[in-house]
């Protein structure tokens, strides 16, 4: 009588085909690699300039807040004199900050980065203006992690959360 097996036979692999296998599989995890290191230097640059410009509006002891009044606009900035609202700091005749939507004649609340002439917007709209770099590169990096790191929800949450920062920032300005 022929006895049934249940157990299926193990195919033995030639060594040039396990090499290739194992090969694939090292170049998939070296892909996944890079795109995560792709992906954090995208995330990092974004956060160091958004930086450069969000600390002066969002630290609460910085030196020079006061308010700026509009009295022209040219190109990406607007000019204007500035008063300090604190006994710190001095009256400047002549303050740049970056354009938003500020009309002729109207009061911004700023702070003067030491030693310059260039002012940052402080509030709210301030602190999320500061932080459109860093949506942007949150958009950017949503992008290699979906398409090299296949790691789509993930991807759709960092998106989605630099679009909100995007949108929140254009309509607080």
């Amino acid at each position: 009588m022929a006895r049934s097996s249940t157990r299926t036979r193990s195919v033995r692999r030639s060594r040039t085909r396990r090499a290739g296998e194992s090969a694939v599989g090292m170049l998939l995890v070296a892909r996944a690699g890079v795109m995560g290191l792709l992906a954090l230097l995208l995330l990092v640059a974004g956060v160091w300039t958004s930086w450069q410009t969000a600390q002066y509006a969002m630290l609460v002891k910085a030196r020079g807040r006061g308010v700026m009044t509009v009295s022209a606009c040219a190109g990406e900035r607007c000019t204007g004199p500035y008063v300090p609202s604190a006994g710190e700091g001095r009256r400047l005749a002549k303050v740049s900050v970056a354009q938003g939507s500020v009309d002729r004649g109207a009061r911004v609340e700023v702070t003067v980065k030491p030693g310059t002439t260039h002012a940052v917007r402080t509030g709210a709209a301030g602190i999320l203006h500061a932080w459109v770099p860093f949506a942007g590169s949150l958009l950017l990096a949503a992008l290699v992690v979906a398409g090299g790191m296949r790691l789509r929800r993930t991807a759709w949450v960092m998106g989605l959360l630099g679009a909100v920062l995007l949108g929140a920032a254009f309509a607080a300005l």
